[in-house]
């Protein structure tokens, strides 16, 4: 029996890999996506610049050439640019709004073909819990992360008869390379808004992705799932 595709973008590093990884051990093909420098080693990885649609293209035909159709989509690949608002430009917004929401919309877009044939897979957007709580400082990274939910639950209602469901998982504070930057004191203010009282591992977030993967979750679509150890409270 051939094992069932799995497509995860932006996943060299960090949350991406991790998920790339827990799918792999859950069973899963698994293919991943990187934009520029080495392909992660150890992995089926094509190169894929989500901001151009010909980019996009061109790797779902290698996708589909060496592996086959992916049936279930990760759209994890995004940047962040931050900046207090009246010093954001047009080009700060514009970009980082390209990357993370038109990105993972051109993913998807793409994706949909072969899950119509297929007439089943999971469309997951990773979000953030910022996307519905706001943070200073990331204007642009916020509204990029709250379209998700409207796409992915637009998503949802097109393809469901179609047995295709689309969530958006959003993350809280993850311990990855870029919050190992932060500051000790901003760390522990952090910590201090979180109920659970600390950061979330990439292997949880992993495990949840997984499991909106898997068959358990068949029935699970539109829904905004937060793994943030309540610093969201479900908004």
């Amino acid at each position: 029996m051939t094992k069932p595709i799995a497509l995860v973008t932006g996943a060299n590093r960090g949350i991406g890999k991790a998920i790339a990884e827990e799918l792999a051990a859950q069973g899963f093909l698994t293919v991943v996506t990187y934009r520029t420098g080495q392909a992660p080693s150890g992995m089926n990885a094509v190169q894929m610049d989500v901001t151009s649609s010909e980019s996009v293209e061109a790797a779902f035909a290698e996708i589909e050439d060496k592996f086959g159709t992916p049936e279930i989509i990760v759209a994890n690949a995004g940047i962040t640019k931050d900046s207090l608002v009246m010093r954001m430009s047009d080009a700060d917004f514009s970009d980082v709004i390209d990357a993370n929401l038109t990105g993972a919309f051109r993913v998807a877009r793409r994706a949909t073909r072969g899950l119509l044939k297929l007439r089943r897979g999971r469309l997951i957007f990773i979000g953030s819990v910022v996307g519905s709580v706001g943070s200073p400082g990331q204007v642009n990274y916020s509204a990029s992360k709250s379209g998700l939910v409207g796409m992915a639950r637009s998503f949802a209602r097109e393809l469901g008869s179609r047995g295709i469901t689309s969530n958006v998982i959003a993350p809280g504070f993850v311990e990855t390379d870029m919050t190992a930057e932060l500051e000790e004191k901003r760390r522990v203010e952090i910590v201090a808004s979180v109920p659970l009282g600390r950061f979330c591992s990439v292997k949880e977030i992993a495990e949840v992705v997984a499991f909106i993967a898997s068959e358990k979750a068949s029935y699970i679509t539109g829904a905004l799932i937060p793994v943030d150890g309540g610093l969201g409270m479900g908004h």
